[in-house]
């Protein structure tokens, strides 16, 4: 297995990224992050998975370790090939996927396209168990699991996106009740 690649970008293509490893050119389909990271000329480390395939071999790259552990325990999940586990995986950091799996969160899943409303619950359900240690230390950050999620949905209601709301309640007090959370995530909004 092709674990790891280290070269320099060169070129991109509609399937990803083309890596330049010592004269040979790897086809690697990449995250966001890693896409960033490579520009022209600069040398970058890919950790990889490689995909085989009856009628084919892919290589998928991820930015960091944590990525591809993610990816790989998303192909696990009964129905979820690389291409959706490439897309979740880079819809949203490793670690608050891994926070959205551990509090329940099915619409986090959702909001990826590709992804409905039965495979984001098989995603949870399945991954759950697999992850749940791993995320614990993560989940005591957020706070009230609960209250967290009820202010991430009036803010979805009021018209923001799943990502947006994440982000105007990640600089409110995860200890305050959901509605105070709301108000000060509106009113941050607004400054």
């Amino acid at each position: 297995m092709i674990a790891r690649l280290r070269g320099r970008p060169a070129g991109r293509s509609a399937d990803g990224l083309v890596l330049d490893v010592n004269g040979v050119g790897y086809l690697v389909a990449a995250t966001p992050a890693v896409l960033r990271r490579a520009t022209a000329g600069a040398e970058v480390t890919v950790e990889t998975y490689l995909h085989v395939r009856e009628d084919a071999l892919q290589l998928y790259g991820f930015a960091d370790a944590e990525e591809r552990e993610l990816f790989v325990h998303l192909l696990t999940v009964s129905g979820i090939g690389p291409k959706v586990a490439l897309a979740v995986v880079s819809g949203s950091p490793a670690a608050e996927l891994r926070k959205a799996i551990a509090m329940g969160d099915h619409a986090r899943f959702q909001a990826i396209p590709g992804i409905g409303k039965k495979t984001a619950e098989r995603i949870v359900l399945e991954l759950k168990e697999k992850l749940g240690t791993v995320t614990e230390p993560a989940l005591a950050a957020v706070g009230d699991a609960p209250s967290h999620l009820v202010a991430r949905d009036a803010l979805v209601e009021l018209g923001y996106s799943l990502l947006d709301a994440e982000r105007a309640l990640a600089d409110v007090d995860p200890e305050l009740p959901a509605e105070e959370r709301v108000r000060l995530a509106l009113r941050g909004a607004a400054a």
